[in-house]
């Protein structure tokens, strides 16, 4: 079980009531089937995901990265029990849609450079220290049907 310091909860719940889920979600998750486009397949009922620009301005890619974002309310409200709260999500990744894990850690270091650019310097040491913490938790939480 992971410890949560009231500093910690404070930051996690401050960044996420401050997101502006379309524009992040839709971003990071651009970003990631960009930046990575072996992550694509997943992907491939989503209309045109051909080029970059298609990415970013495909709705479909739009509206998963703001399920995404939303998600991830799931820790944020569960923050004492990620991985219990994350049971059925990661079954669903793992026996449904095969999705490799190494795909959550890629969109996680996507949506940190996407918040980190939106926050500018509110975005400092203890505020990505805590959300990396928080992130690796979700992760391990999605991760866990695939051991």
């Amino acid at each position: 079980m992971v410890e949560w310091s009231d500093k910690e909860r404070s930051i996690i719940t401050s960044l996420f009531s401050t997101l502006d889920y379309e524009d992040v979600g839709s971003k990071a998750l651009s970003r990631c089937l960009i930046v990575y486009p072996w992550t694509q397949g997943y992907f491939a009922k989503f209309g045109n995901i051909s080029s970059p620009e298609a990415i970013k301005s495909n709705p479909n890619i739009a509206t998963h990265g703001v399920k995404i974002l939303h998600g991830l309310d799931r820790a944020v409200k569960n923050m004492d029990n990620i991985k219990q709260a994350y049971t059925e999500l990661s079954v669903l990744h793992s026996d449904k849609l095969h999705v490799d894990p190494d795909n959550f850690t890629l969109l996680s270091d996507c949506l940190t450079i996407v918040i980190a650019a939106k926050m500018g310097n509110s975005f400092n040491i203890e505020t990505q220290a805590t959300f990396q913490k928080f992130l690796a938790v979700v992760v391990s939480a999605l991760r866990r049907q695939y051991h």
